[in-house]
């Protein structure tokens, strides 16, 4: 296990093998990964962060190759959407992607911190991300359930205490966009506005 604030300057990760999760589950091997690139800082984790995609739910493209996707994207030099360029990240942003159909990718190991485009310290959190954009969609009934079972997995792993946060309660941005609201107070059993959680604010994408 990895501990404190070290660098891992030795050999890459190798992929965790595939086991019965609660939930559909794409691991590492299976969506194809490359190996992480070298300089990656370890963590311990001590909270969870949510996110969205902040791009629209595309039900014709394989969750496999979302994840290729933005590996290549996160281990280049690239542009940003506001057209700054970021340098290369040693793997995906986050340690677990929610596909629209509640599938759950393996991203970065969860014992290596995160990277960030955005002003704030991802020590310690687990990053998660829903695929969709929340400004003008809403989160899948499919994506809440895995959510609400990989959250309580979580917690129950690392030994977490410290409440969900999202993403712009950490920093200036939108993410995970307006619409994830009702999801959120689902998740962290408060009363939801309008009744039943599941309808209609959250809702499978019509197609």
């Amino acid at each position: 296990m990895l501990l404190g604030g070290g660098i891992l300057t030795g050999a890459a990760i190798a992929p965790k093998a595939a086991s019965a999760k609660p939930y559909p589950y794409l691991n590492r091997a299976a969506w194809g990964a490359r190996a992480p690139l070298l300089g990656g800082v370890a963590h311990n984790p001590a909270r969870i962060v949510l996110h969205h995609t902040a791009t629209p739910i595309n039900m014709a493209r394989s969750l496999a190759s979302k994840l290729r996707g933005l590996q290549r994207f996160s281990q280049s030099d690239a542009p940003l959407a506001d057209g700054r360029m970021k340098a290369a990240w040693i793997d995906l942003p986050y340690h677990y992607y929610v596909g629209w159909d509640g599938t759950v990718g393996e991203a970065r190991d969860p014992l290596l911190r995160a990277d960030t485009n955005t002003a704030y310290d991802p020590t310690g959190a687990l990053q998660v991300c829903l695929e969709g954009n929340f400004e003008i969609e809403w989160p899948t009934v499919l994506q809440i359930a895995s959510l609400e079972v990989l959250v309580a997995e979580l917690t129950a792993r690392f030994g977490i205490t410290a409440p969900i946060v999202t993403h712009k309660e950490l920093t200036l941005t939108q993410c995970p966009g307006q619409n994830f609201d009702v999801a959120l107070a689902r998740l962290r059993g408060n009363p939801v506005p309008s009744g039943d959680p599941l309808q209609p604010s959250v809702r499978l994408p019509e197609g």
